[in-house]
């Protein structure tokens, strides 16, 4: 009951905030964008990342979720309430990534603001059904790079429908990052030639990396399920060890926004069983590296996953 009761409160607080937004005059955008920077909310670090270099000099966007931040858990703040309801356009993942902010974009469309879900612009035969719940999609589409240049195209054609004056603008940044994407997908094919088909494994902290292994040709295993939300529980630890062990998987990796208490226990039950097996580093899931690091870009914590997957796949093993 008195979780029950936060949550009521926690609600009552948000939608507050919105009431005086709207009591304030402080509504959806009007006027003529074209002559003025577009505001632009983006919920996590990779789409505010692609939105400032689609829209580059004609908006300012504000990230709401930093290093590190699980989005599958995140939830929304007064403050980031309040960003919202300010804002001139909403840009999110969609396909319940940001799962605990859904009725939030819900009444920001209420209120007219332009909000897009980048899972729009992919067609629906490309998402990557879940495993676990029937009719529902893997949200994780940046992990192969054809569906964020599909993505950039979105985020192009959305903001010329708002400011045609600046069309030009937006499909030249977009075809010039698109490039920048092309040749990273180039790279990652030929980093992966260099893993033997055979050790081609990704075993990762939740199944975050599906649409990585279909583009790129990896076996993947998450410990979690595609949502953080769903715990593992000891017997997927013990099922994940048995599989790491018996084929003699050589390296585990764990996420900057997971905890890696889940992978260290499954190494502990693979060392059980009388092998040693490496973690092989920190990737990237569902947020982008610090800022000032080469990893706050997509294109750098892209580059940096596939080093780091391919450094791990190809060590000697342990034992």
């Amino acid at each position: 009951m008195q979780r029950y009761g936060t949550a009521i409160s926690i609600l009552g607080l948000l939608l507050a905030v919105l009431v005086a937004g709207c009591a304030s005059g402080s509504q959806s955008p009007s006027g003529d964008l074209s002559a003025r920077t577009i505001n632009i909310v983006a919920t996590t670090s990779m789409i505010a990342d692609l939105v400032g270099q689609v829209g580059g000099e004609r908006v300012a966007v504000t990230g709401l979720m930093g290093p590190g931040v699980d989005p599958h858990l995140y939830k929304a703040s007064e403050g980031d309430v309040s960003r919202m309801a300010g804002a001139d356009v909403i840009v999110y993942n969609g396909l319940h990534l940001e799962g605990k902010m859904t009725e939030i974009f819900e009444q920001m469309q209420h209120r007219s603001i332009p909000t897009f879900a980048l899972a729009e612009g992919i067609p629906k035969a490309k998402f990557r059904e879940s495993p676990n719940f029937a009719g529902n999609y893997d949200p994780h589409i940046w992990f192969d790079v054809s569906l964020w240049i599909a993505s950039a195209r979105y985020v192009a054609t959305s903001l010329s429908g708002l400011d045609s004056l600046h069309a030009e603008t937006y499909a030249a940044n977009a075809a010039r990052y698109i490039e920048e994407m092309e040749a990273v997908d180039a790279y990652i094919n030929a980093r992966v030639a260099e893993v033997p088909e055979a050790q081609r494994v990704l075993i990762t902290s939740h199944d975050a990396f599906g649409y990585f292994g279909r583009a790129y040709g990896f076996e993947v295993l998450g410990l979690q399920g595609i949502s953080t939300a769903s715990e593992a529980g000891t017997s997927d630890v013990q099922q994940l060890a048995d599989v790491v062990a018996s084929r003699r998987i050589p390296a585990l990796f764990v996420e900057t926004s997971v905890s890696p208490r889940g992978i260290e226990a499954v190494q502990a039950a693979v060392r059980a069983r009388g092998f040693e097996v490496k973690i092989g580093g920190t990737l990237f899931g569902d947020a982008l590296g610090s800022p000032g690091t080469p990893e706050a870009t997509y294109i750098g914590t892209v580059r940096y996953n596939i080093d780091t997957i391919v450094t791990a796949l190809l060590e000697k093993e342990a034992s």
